[in-house]
């Protein structure tokens, strides 16, 4: 039981090792504060790279960093790999695999999962990408249909293998469709010299007007011309209806042949049991105040994804970006002191410092305020930006020699099935008997 830990400090119990949950252990090093993070994973994940695992151009360890090695000599923090189940508030204590935990501050930064928005075939047969072990089944997936492909007789037969339908144009779809035009483009006459580049199609489908509809509207413009003339179909304004594995359907009447559906059209916040339904807000985010405590609560915090900072300037709340995580995580931790100490708090005021996405090679689009520049130096900024941000230095020289060696060779990476990948039926909510 992890409620038996002695410490006279404070206990400040984590859930969570994404951008979030790491900067706030961060800010609290040293202080008078007994820090417990919690995470399934015993790794940190660096999201914004997982499209490359998918695609094969980086290997998983690559992007993923040990919680431990990052905390390591530190006297305030411990880890635990473990699943909350419940939180009971009441109590200040939580469920996990592992046993109970109490704590004296609660914070939730659980991320976000793929949101299918309640269509269970849809779930049941397109592809997410929101882990390493998600990235790693689509890399299994696309590879295997490729090869599935060389064993059609006739082009017909081969199509639905070859077609690949990116469901959502946000910076996971865009870089996603680049990533799979390039292996197309590069790639597979090289390692697949039976198939025809030709009959390899990627499409790029959302139901809004433009693509990166967060970006402004010359990033948008630059993004999309970028993608058609990599041969990415892009499809906007279009709704999507129903997926049964074989072929997508769109309002309108359209129906595309396919076997890989890939759907980033959505999120929705992790949140374990505990929370009222009046306690969340759109997207099953928890809805939090100005310092991100959670609704009708004193001492639970939530942070990143999980966390609806809704507010005149934010109607729709802060982005699922890594910096509002990142930032929130800093400011958290100054705010937790200034409670323990009973110090006033400072309201969280989120820095916008601007957004970016890469396309493909000597192709990115960037903005940062009011200067917006796309192309060979946006794509420079882009991983100049990465490679900061990646924590580990064998992380950033490993992923630095695949770029390099990528785009001298036009042929990086090396496209491992190590775990076949087979889709496993969702379950279905049994019916409720009537009477």
């Amino acid at each position: 039981m992890e409620s038996n830990y002695n410490s006279s400090f404070p206990k400040v119990v984590i859930v969570g090792a994404g951008f979030g949950g790491i900067e706030l252990a961060n800010n609290l090093k040293n202080k008078e504060v007994d820090v417990l993070l919690i995470d399934k994973h015993n790794y940190h994940t660096f999201q914004p790279l997982m499209y490359q695992v998918a695609t094969g151009s980086l290997e998983a360890d690559s992007i993923a960093f040990s919680v431990r090695k990052n905390y390591e000599g530190r006297k305030n923090f411990r880890f635990r790999i473990a699943e909350v189940k419940k939180i009971n508030t009441d109590k200040n204590s939580i469920e996990t695999t592992v046993g109970d935990i109490d704590y004296d501050y609660l914070v939730l930064a659980t991320g976000s999962t793929t949101n299918f928005f309640g269509d269970k075939e849809i779930e049941q047969h397109a592809l997410p990408m929101k882990s390493i072990p998600e990235a790693l089944n689509l890399r299994s997936a696309i590879l295997q249909n490729l090869e599935t492909a060389l064993l059609m007789p006739t082009q017909e037969e081969r199509e639905p293998y070859l077609t690949f339908v990116l469901v959502g144009a946000g910076p996971t779809g865009v870089e996603l469709s680049g990533s799979i035009a390039e292996l197309r483009n590069f790639v597979l006459h090289k390692d697949y010299p039976e198939l025809q580049k030709s009959e390899m199609k990627v499409y790029l489908v959302d139901f809004l007007p433009k693509v990166l509809s967060s970006m402004s509207e010359q990033a948008s413009k630059k993004a999309q011309e970028f993608l058609e003339n990599m041969g990415v179909e892009v499809l906007t304004g279009v709704k999507v209806e129903k997926y049964d594995g074989e072929v997508i359907s769109f309002e309108g009447g359209r129906k595309i042949k396919t076997k890989n559906v890939i759907w980033s059209a959505g999120v929705k916040g992790i949140v374990p049991e505990g929370f009222s339904k009046e306690q969340f807000a759109k997207g099953d985010r928890l809805t939090t105040d100005e310092i991100n405590r959670v609704k009708g609560l004193n001492n639970v915090f939530a942070i990143g994804d999980v966390s609806s900072s809704v507010s005149e300037a934010m109607p729709k709340g802060l982005p699922g970006v890594a910096p509002v995580a990142i930032q929130q995580g800093k400011h958290l931790a100054k705010n937790i002191l200034h409670l323990i100490k009973n110090e006033p708090t400072v309201n969280f005021k989120y820095n916008d410092q601007g957004s970016m996405a890469t396309i493909g090679r000597n192709k990115a689009v960037v903005d940062l305020g009011k200067i917006k520049f796309q192309g060979f130096f946006a794509w420079l900024t882009w991983m100049f930006v990465h490679l900061v941000l990646l924590m580990g230095f064998r992380n950033k020289v490993v992923v630095f020699i695949n770029w390099l060696g990528s785009y001298i060779s036009y042929n990086g990476g090396t496209r491992l099935i190590i775990n076949p990948f087979y889709k496993k039926p969702v379950k279905v909510a049994d019916p409720v008997p009537e009477g």
